[in-house]
């Protein structure tokens, strides 16, 4: 049973998504926030599998509440899905780099948020590759100052590094299988690896590493 918390300021939307949970067998709503504060706080008592989070609420942004819910140890299991009207391409980065494992608008019909949701608890993919990995490459630049470019990657093994490439190319376990002619458990492995040589959460905040230490580049596209 993946267990989904909501975080919204206007009580309405709330109600809904609460409701739009509960009427999946697989999912229960476990509470609602108004606030990051509250979400902070409602996180760290129920253990959330994942949490639906607005961008914008009082006290504390959506943003702030991610960062402050990816770093508490004992809520190193919840995955944050950052929910919005705003369809800019900073909040995708942002949300991203504070730890979020995904990034949708709030119109996104009901079946595809129930979707989203089970993909995010999986682990198994990062949400919309093609757009994420656009989105990451555009902004990197933007950054750069204070980004851990200095986070190594010398641990990390040839076959590892060609992976975590394709990773951040936006491919599936099963398409990186193809492509390097290995196992489907054998991909999982090094995907495993990965996320636990670069202390990181799920394969979001790998394709953010990918371009953050330069193993994968922006395509620059003519105009």
């Amino acid at each position: 049973m993946i267990r989904v918390a909501i975080a919204d300021d206007q009580p309405l939307l709330r109600a809904t998504l609460s409701l739009l949970v509960g009427t999946a067998p697989d999912m229960v709503a476990v509470g609602e926030a108004g606030t990051g504060d509250q979400i902070v706080e409602l996180a760290a008592r129920t253990g959330p599998d994942v949490v639906l989070m607005d961008v914008r609420m009082p006290y504390m942004d959506g943003l702030a509440a991610t960062r402050r819910i990816r770093a508490d140890p004992a809520l190193s299991e919840v995955s944050v899905i950052i929910l919005t009207t705003f369809d800019q391409d900073e909040y995708v980065y942002e949300a991203l780099r504070a730890g979020a494992s995904g990034f949708l608008l709030k119109d996104i019909p009901p079946a595809d948020l129930l979707a989203a949701i089970r993909v995010v608890a999986s682990g198994e993919a990062l949400l919309a590759p093609t757009v994420t990995r656009r989105l990451i490459a555009e902004f990197t630049h933007r950054a750069a100052a204070d980004a851990l470019t200095a986070r190594e990657l010398t641990a990390v093994t040839g076959r590892e590094r060609e992976v975590l490439t394709l990773i951040a190319r936006g491919l599936t376990n099963p398409q990186i299988a193809a492509h390097l002619s290995l196992s489907i458990s054998t991909v999982k492995t090094h995907v495993r690896r990965l996320l636990s040589k670069l202390d990181v959460h799920d394969r979001a905040q790998l394709v953010i590493v990918a371009y953050e230490t330069g193993l994968v580049t922006a395509v620059k596209k003519s105009r």
